[in-house]
């Protein structure tokens, strides 16, 4: 069991690396003074996401780390449209939340 929430966390945590370094890389490319800095920073940020990942992979399998990213980068994503850009979120948006962490919950294997 630890080492499925040991693969989980690591798959949580790929994800945040990623929206970070998607984060940088939109601001880059919105024309900032330290764009190229940003860019690279970004860049790097997604080849620590693919070592990451790989140890996620150590721990649980492909496609529960697949759900389990798609899940974590689905929230976090909704999360900040909703408190940094104001989008409100609708039922259908709620309820797809609530399937994907049903998902994820279908998908856990304990040994």
């Amino acid at each position: 069991m630890t080492s499925v929430l040991f693969g989980f966390g690591f798959s949580l945590f790929t994800a945040i690396v990623v929206i970070y370094g998607d984060y940088l890389i939109k601001i880059a490319a919105d024309g900032s003074a330290v764009g190229t800095r940003l860019l690279v920073i970004g860049c790097l940020l997604y080849a620590c996401s693919a070592v990451l990942w790989y140890v996620s992979l150590l721990h649980i399998t492909l496609a529960q780390a697949g759900v389990a990213f798609s899940m974590f980068t689905l929230i976090a994503l909704a999360t900040l449209g909703a408190v940094v850009f104001d989008e409100p979120l609708q039922r259908r948006e709620i309820a797809g939340i609530g399937c994907a962490l049903l998902a994820m919950v279908l998908m856990v294997r304990v040994a």
